[in-house]
Formats: C-alpha cells, structure tokens, sequence
C-alpha cells in the first residue's frame, strides 16, 4: 500500500499480514526454498538464501521451518518442487495499478487465479510492463523511528550506499538500488538492529488518490485475496489512501 508516508502504509500493510502468519510464513518458506535452489545452501555463500533467511526471522519463524525450507531446495529432495518467479500486472477499482509477484509451480493455475481475482473486484489484468513503468524496482529497509532520528539515518543509509531515505514519525525507510540492497541491509542492520520490514519493491513513481470508499474497499478486497493465494509472494500498488479512508477500512 503506498500513500502520504511510504513507509507507514508499509507497516500498516505488514501489521495485516501478521494475522495471516501461518500464510505467511509459507510464502517466505518458498523464498527461502527456491533461494537454496539457486545457488548453494550455504546463506553465507548464497546472498539470495542469507535475504531470504533474514526476512524469515523478521517474521520470527521457528528456525525448524527455516532449517526445513533450505532442506527442500537441496538437489534430491524428496517433495521439492520446481517453482518458478512470475510476475503479473494490472489495473484495481479506481484505476490503480497493481503488481504481483509470485512463486508458482504451475503458471497456468497461478495466472488463472490472478485474473479470477481481478476479475471479481472490479479490475482488470493487463499484460507484463502494463503498469511496471509506473514503479522503480528498489531495495527497501523500513527502520523504527524511535532507533534514530532522520539526520542520523540519512547520513548512515548515505554512507552504506543507499539511494534515498523517506522519514515520518513512526519511520525511516531506506531505499536502495537493487545492486547494493544485501550490503546496505547488512550495514544498517549492523548499526540498528532488525529492521522492521526488508526487501526487494516496486515503489510507485507516482500515487493515484483514491478517495472513493467504495473503490478503495473493493481494491484492500483484491489485495487480500490476492494475499491469501499461495502462489503470490507480494502485491504492489500506486494507491495513495487518505488517512480519513483509511479509518474506515480499519474499522470496517
């Protein structure tokens, strides 16, 4: 969910997931599978797998569940399964664009549900770049304000290499290029602690108000029902949601 603060629509996003966690943790335990996968099982020769692990503990999954992840992305696995990086992109209630990144073992099943799901909420899904240059895909680090106050985080997040950093009264997010993201994330981690959300984004270049209530209900439907598909790993959007709508679908 983008909006006035990028970073507190992120931690109001990733507060939602945490009611999903047994959902969640299964898609970071795909991560972490096709990471093993793809290069060694060894996170400290494999940065994909040391991401992967890292985000696994910002979730707090058991490290039996991430010890089992790795395990079925080792060659000879005996239920491991070949799944694939999918992308998927078009346009929700209120005409905002949406992103979606999956992991599928069956593409064929996963774009079906995608577009089931655009379909039923009054989207539509458009073919790959459709929306994409709406967004720039970056690394992110979303960091407690109450560990630094902004002039110490920028000048951190400068120094490790990163791009950009976006502060509100809740938190600092730092924006990387997607080159330098494992190497800034390592360093800021370094200086203060877990970060409170990490990882690779498709952070709009622009928002698209959306002040209707009823397009913005319909779209938070699509987002969740897109969040409970297994195959889908993130949903990105351009919506840039009033703090009076937002209320409301909060306690709706």
């Amino acid at each position: 969910m983008a909006g006035h603060s990028h970073a507190k629509n992120v931690a109001r996003r990733k507060e939602a997931q945490g009611k999903k966690k047994a959902n969640l943790f299964g898609k970071v335990a795909r991560e972490i599978t096709v990471a093993a996968k793809s290069g060694t099982p060894d996170p400290a020769m494999n940065p994909r797998l040391r991401l992967a692990i890292a985000k696994a503990k910002e979730v707090n999954m058991p490290n039996d569940r991430i010890k089992r992840a790795i395990e079925q992305g080792t060659p000879g696995a005996a239920d491991g399964k070949d799944y694939q990086e999918a992308r998927y992109e078009g346009y929700g209630p209120g005409g905002v664009a949406v992103i979606i990144e999956a992991l599928t073992d069956n593409k064929t099943r996963t774009v079906g549900d995608v577009r089931l799901a655009f379909t039923k909420f009054g989207g539509a899904l458009g073919e790959t770049g459709s929306v994409g240059f709406m967004f720039e895909h970056v690394g992110e680090i979303v960091i407690p304000a109450a560990k630094a106050t902004a002039d110490s985080i920028f000048e951190a997040a400068v120094e490790a290499g990163a791009q950009n950093v976006e502060s509100d009264d809740a938190y600092h997010a730092v924006y990387t290029e997607i080159a330098d993201f494992a190497a800034v994330r390592e360093k800021m981690e370094a200086a203060y602690g877990t970060p409170e959300k990490s990882g690779l984004i498709w952070k709009p270049l622009n928002l698209n108000p959306l002040s209707d209530f009823d397009a913005a209900e319909k779209l938070m439907k699509l987002i969740d029902y897109l969040d409970e598909n297994d195959d889908v790993q993130q949903v990105f959007t351009n919506m840039d949601l009033p703090e009076e709508i937002a209320s409301r679908l909060e306690a709706a």
